[in-house]
């Protein structure tokens, strides 16, 4: 059997340095909360495949459904011969639309896809082309999914030039001094310098922002927007790529807010692990582009479509919305605890809505100025502790906790108090 360190000798040798991998760990197996590596060791998962995993790993009821799905067909191609499990699942979408009003339904294979495509519905459904987006956000890797990402390193560099059309404003973040009236005053000021407000397709913003460091959206900025879009005739979308299926303590992020956009795009915890994802929005909306627009050869893979299906009734059936507000809760009480020690790095900014949680981590108690290197040091003590843990951020100082929604109390207490080692170690 293959070891950790075969495996990465061979990983170097095959794979492309582009795409660049955490840990040199490989899986074996996982359950629940939990994963084996090829060593033997086990660790809890407070990664969960980057937010994919809100119902844990291989979910009974979710390889359930797709073990019944894989003794009927496995492939047809939506476009071509069409199936049930796509129409159920887009009707229940349509169902839990955070909007008033009839909704429709796309599916689609990954987060990224899900973007460029609402970025096409929105010109084809206003006839226009801009589209602004935010300083730190982070959309997809596509050429025009990495143009909308508000970081340069590593999403932009050395790609060329990016699609035309693409403009940003700065998200409020109070620690970056930046408000939301910083942030409509710089919209303002695109549309009296750079672009007309009449060539503006769509305004997309994650309701917290995701690889930007767990930064919710202020509801000021997101009813400000809500008002720009209505006034200039423009489109709001809400990437819930990593918000939504019940991670914030609601069903989609953008609903701690009450402001209802024109479309959201999702992906990560809607299969369980499978690859999938979509665009749910106003049907008048939707139906902007011509027969044959849209699409994909994998778009919507019926394996995947039934592995949705099972995700939507085990956050129902297993109350997973107010489960997550309750593990939020916890980990935020236990994360102000432990920042008051004296041993630990410095923590600051314990953030987040539901079991979207994240800390930074900085130079000096009481201070502000990210710590890159110190973050390195607590998720590798976190993963010789036996903890799989993420970090994140304009400044790579955050660390974000992402959990299964699944996890047991017991679990979750073991993996906070390897999280607390971790911290303690990192600080020497």
């Amino acid at each position: 059997m293959s070891s950790n360190a075969a495996l990465q000798a061979r990983r170097v040798a095959a794979i492309p340095r582009g795409v660049a991998t955490a840990y040199p760990v490989f899986a074996e197996r996982a359950e629940g909360s939990e994963l084996w590596d090829k060593d033997g060791k086990r660790f809890i998962d407070f990664a969960g495949g980057i937010a994919v995993l809100n119902t844990g790993h291989r979910h009974p009821k979710v390889i359930a459904a797709v073990k019944k799905q894989l003794d009927a067909f496995t492939h047809t191609a939506f476009q071509i011969v069409p199936y049930e499990p796509y129409i159920e699942l887009c009707e229940r979408l349509n169902k839990l639309a955070p909007f008033s009003g009839e909704a429709k339904s796309i599916l689609f294979s990954t987060g990224a896809e899900a973007v460029e495509n609402a970025v096409k519905i929105a010109r084809a459904a206003t006839g226009r082309t801009n589209v602004i987006a935010f300083s730190g956000a982070f959309h997809g890797r596509t050429l025009m999914t990495s143009a909308l990402t508000g970081k340069v390193a590593p999403y932009k560099k050395k790609f060329g030039p990016m699609p035309a059309g693409i403009w940003h404003a700065p998200f409020p973040v109070p620690q970056f001094g930046v408000s939301v009236a910083d942030s409509l005053r710089a919209i303002d000021y695109l549309f009296r310098a750079d672009v007309d407000p009449v060539n503006v397709a769509a305004i997309i913003i994650e309701p917290v922002q995701g690889e930007g460091g767990f930064h919710p959206a202020p509801t000021e900025l997101l009813e400000g927007l809500r008002k720009l879009c209505d006034q200039h005739g423009i489109l709001l979308i809400a990437d819930e790529v990593q918000t939504g299926f019940a991670r914030t303590g609601k069903m989609f992020g953008i609903e701690h807010s009450g402001v209802e956009p024109d479309m959201i795009t999702i992906a990560k915890s809607l299969a369980g692990g499978f690859p999938l994802s979509g665009v749910v929005g106003k049907a008048a909306v939707m139906d902007g582009p011509d027969p044959g627009g849209l699409g994909g050869t994998y778009a919507g893979s019926p394996i995947a479509c039934a592995a949705a299906l099972a995700v939507l009734d085990v956050i129902e059936e297993e109350k997973l919305i107010e489960r997550a507000s309750t593990l939020g809760v916890r980990i935020k009480g236990e994360l102000a605890r432990i920042a008051q020690r004296n041993d630990t790095v410095a923590m600051s900014s314990i953030r987040g809505p539901g079991a979207m949680v994240a800390f930074d981590v900085v130079k000096s108690r009481g201070g502000e100025e990210p710590d890159a290197d110190a973050t390195k040091r607590v998720t590798a003590a976190a993963l010789a502790e036996g903890l799989v843990l993420l970090s994140c951020g304009v400044h790579a100082n955050t660390i974000r906790i992402l959990m299964p929604l699944t996890i047991s109390d017991e679990l979750l207490g073991e993996g906070l108090a390897k999280l607390e080692r971790a911290l303690v170690v990192a600080n020497g």
